[in-house]
């Protein structure tokens, strides 16, 4: 895979093209902004998602989807409420027929409950789909401290391509078949994380956080295992890995909001200062409803919901949560 185009120039985006663009490897950075995209180019920084970190010169900041054409490999890293329209807008321009597409991006989109493979499958039937996810902070990454990963795809002779491409002595790579759960451990775990913010922001202590990230893996195992998942996949690196990482971290950006939230901030008030999207507000919506139409018990997530969807003060939301029946503990 020696062409790589990155769709999505937002702090993952460009830490996984300065990952690839180790050894002067040609890197397509594709961004929606045309003014962002040539500071990038101009200046060799990111320096409104990632700041100080230099862009090697073998990286091509673009605005122009026409620049992925050529394409081995395409990494979309796009918002899941923008994957879709794109992706369509990749398609009108054209791609390789034998181009890989690997979704970076982690999410449920809204309405059809569509996984983000699941969408360029849809919109790219020819073309061969996989998926990354795992405790992959954008910011230590590109400091180069050692984390792992994990890729899914169906045929795994990609996957094991995929591997190669990335992997590196401090960003280690393991594969998988299981492109489904791998998915919705990285999706679900970002719902939790605004949660354990919340937790932060109000000072619950250790205690009271430990609990909540603890019951939240036995939730996110039975939504995820409704949802199609192998319940021995979200014990993994993109279930409990990146659920550990994006609760605790205070990198996280999910788990940001949740602390500015249990502070007393509204989210408008947070989205308007906030440069970066978490991902764990839409996707609370989405889970939300999947977890209805599939008839899962998910207390945590209604309450999330109710918080950011239906405004409900944090302290009622939590007196629902802390007001449940009492009752054995099961996996």
């Amino acid at each position: 895979m020696k062409k790589v185009a990155i769709l999505g120039a937002g702090s993952w985006g460009t830490a996984l093209a300065a990952l690839l663009a180790q050894g002067d490897r040609p890197v397509c950075l594709w961004g929606n902004d045309p003014k962002r995209i040539a500071e990038v180019e101009a200046c060799r920084q990111n320096r409104r998602y990632l700041p100080g970190v230099h862009l090697s010169g073998s990286i091509l900041a673009t605005n122009e989807l026409a620049a992925v054409r050529e394409a081995d490999l395409i990494v979309f890293v796009t918002p899941s409420i923008a994957l879709r329209a794109v992706a369509k807008r990749l398609r009108e321009s054209g791609i390789r027929e034998n181009a890989v597409l690997l979704s970076c991006t982690k999410g449920i989109e809204h309405v059809t409950g569509s996984r983000m493979s699941q969408i360029l499958g849809e919109i790219f039937p020819p073309n061969p789909v996989a998926v990354l996810s795992g405790p992959n902070l954008a910011a230590e990454i590109v400091r180069g401290l050692p984390t792992a990963t994990v890729v899914g795809c169906a045929d795994e002779r990609i996957a094991e391509k995929i591997q190669q491409t990335f992997g590196t002595e401090r960003f280690r790579i393991y594969t998988s078949n299981d492109v489904t759960s791998i998915e919705l451990g990285g999706a679900l775990k970002n719902v939790y994380a605004i949660g354990a913010g919340i937790s932060d922001g109000l000072d619950l202590g250790d205690n009271s956080k430990s609990a909540l990230v603890t019951r939240a893996l036995a939730e996110l195992l039975r939504l995820g295992t409704a949802m199609g998942g192998n319940p021995r996949t979200f014990y993994g690196l993109s279930g409990v890995g990146d659920l550990v990482a994006t609760c605790f971290s205070k990198l996280s950006r999910n788990r940001g909001v949740g602390e500015r939230l249990g502070r007393g901030d509204t989210l408008a008030a947070i989205r308007s200062q906030t440069a970066t999207i978490a991902e764990g507000v839409p996707t609370t919506e989405s889970a939300y409803e999947c977890a209805r139409s599939l008839k899962v018990d998910t207390p945590i997530i209604d309450q999330l919901y109710q918080i950011l969807y239906r405004e409900t003060p944090i302290k009622q939301a939590m007196q629902e949560l802390l007001g449940r029946d009492q009752k054995a503990e099961r996996w």
